[in-house]
């Protein structure tokens, strides 16, 4: 399986960069994961953030291809445990699918046309998190999954 995180933004904080590396590369012996980050457009005038969303929506769907379960982070996605989470990856997987594609929007969401292409819609928390902490978190909750999934010390 190949996991895909298509994020808008690039992480500029040294610490965090550690920590999704150190993620990442703990991942390795269970999945082929890639980080593909997009520069947001930035938007100038309140009334143009719709246009923006769906420019940047475009952008993503892009990079997805229609094969692809699309998991996408919104503030208004389901909330699962962590047990839920290796739940549904080992769902997704047993399903078929060959390549998961989680999506973090920007600061002002994400577009539309990106939420509806989505198979599924993720929320961490009630809380709202810096979209940089999002990755990390979201990176060491896919380590944790695949760690629960095979009965390894890692979640307690």
């Amino acid at each position: 399986m190949k996991i895909k995180i298509i994020a808008l933004g690039k992480i500029k904080e040294k610490f965090l960069k550690e920590g999704i590396n150190e993620f990442k590369k703990r991942l390795t012996p269970y999945t082929n994961i890639e980080i593909i980050e997009l520069q947001p457009i930035e938007i100038k005038d309140e009334n143009l953030t719709e246009k923006i969303l769906k420019q940047e929506g475009e952008k993503i769907l892009s990079l997805i291809k229609p094969s692809d379960f699309v998991i996408t982070m919104e503030i208004k996605g389901k909330q699962l445990s962590s047990e839920d989470l290796a739940q549904k990856l080992f769902e997704i997987t047993n399903s078929g699918q060959s390549e998961i594609v989680f999506v973090i929007g920007s600061s002002c969401g994400l577009s539309n046309i990106v939420s509806n292409r989505a198979n599924f819609k993720l929320s961490l928390s009630k809380m709202t998190f810096l979209h940089q902490f999002t990755r990390l978190i979201l990176i060491e909750q896919i380590y944790r999954a695949f760690k629960i999934l095979n009965n390894e010390t890692y979640h307690k």
